[in-house]
């Protein structure tokens, strides 16, 4: 007797400020009438309530219409991990495709995509005391000095996380100094679970590198227009968070908060928000290059939409 086919999984990626979240309502609405589709968040920000809209997420008339999941399912004041994600994908996933319909995967935590198609490594829980310990030498030294200890005890980590990205160099520290090894030894020792589905996968591609800074300036202007000051305003006026919270760390909230705690004027926060947005689509980019079974859209080009709907039914059917 033949096996059944591994259950086909959807997957849309691509750098923030990409148009990720626009082009899967299109997909959705082509494919409509051949097999009703879910969409599968991928985003370590917006599973956070009352991060709206620095996180971009779909309006809740498109959520209404379009069943979205892992939105709003956490407290800004809760951590949320990539296991957390697997788990929470997994369930939805199984959900999805018992109701008949196709889980699409929307979304650019490369570390959570990577996580649910490659399995996850065993990983230590964080730990609250060796987070602050690590905080407060970061305060005091900078997190490129951070990054430079992480290159003596994990050169290899050291090489994929950039200088500034400071919650990754954390996690890499804190790893070594609970387990006493590297955290790259951890990802070696994945277990693989790419045939728990049938993948395919695309990547949206911006033209040039400036299009797309243009376009990250131009959203960014957007939010604060739409209320994104406030937003952050009403989450640092609660009290109960601080710029140690992972959620206060997502771009542009990190930024933003720095100027309610008047550190920043809004002009610098703008500033340094767009550049953190910047830097955080390059790492995406460099991440996604290193993908040779990615399927790449180039947003320029005509007929890409025809080509996915094309290549999602080839794979429904073999």
């Amino acid at each position: 007797m033949q096996a059944a086919a591994a259950p086909l999984l959807v997957v849309l990626t691509g750098p923030t400020g990409s148009g990720k979240s626009e082009y899967a309502l299109q997909l959705v609405q082509r494919l409509a009438a051949w097999r009703a589709v879910e969409i599968v968040s991928v985003d370590s920000a917006q599973v956070y309530r009352g991060m709206d809209i620095g996180t971009a997420k779909p309006e809740r008339a498109i959520r209404e219409r379009v069943p979205h999941h892992l939105i709003d399912i956490r407290d800004p004041a809760q951590t949320y991990s990539a296991g957390d994600f697997v788990r929470d994908a997994q369930a939805a996933i199984t959900a999805i495709h018992a109701r008949g319909a196709l889980p699409l995967l929307v979304g650019g935590t490369m570390l959570y995509l990577r996580a649910l198609r490659d399995g996850l490594s065993g990983l230590p829980a964080a730990s609250v005391q060796i987070r602050r310990e690590l905080d407060a030498l970061a305060a005091e030294r900078g997190w490129p000095a951070m990054h430079a200890e992480l290159c003596r005890v994990d050169p290899q980590a050291a090489a994929r996380i950039a200088p500034q990205d400071s919650q990754r160099i954390q996690r890499a520290l804190e790893v070594q100094r609970l387990t006493g090894m590297p955290i790259s030894h951890w990802h070696e020792r994945t277990e693989a679970s790419r045939e728990a589905y049938r993948w395919v996968r695309f990547a949206l591609w911006p033209s040039s590198r400036a299009q797309l800074r243009a376009a990250l300036e131009a959203r960014f202007a957007a939010m604060l227009r739409a209320g994104l000051l406030d937003e952050v305003r009403r989450l640092y006026e609660r009290g109960d968070l601080s710029a140690q919270h992972p959620s206060m760390r997502a771009v542009g909230y990190r930024q933003l908060w720095q100027h309610c705690a008047h550190q920043l004027t809004l002009a610098q926060a703008s500033s340094a928000a767009v550049n953190a947005t910047a830097q955080l689509a390059k790492r995406q980019l460099t991440w996604l290059r290193r993908d040779p079974e990615l399927s790449v859209l180039p947003d320029a080009s005509v007929g890409v939409l025809e080509g996915v709907i094309a290549a999602i039914a080839a794979a429904a059917s073999a």
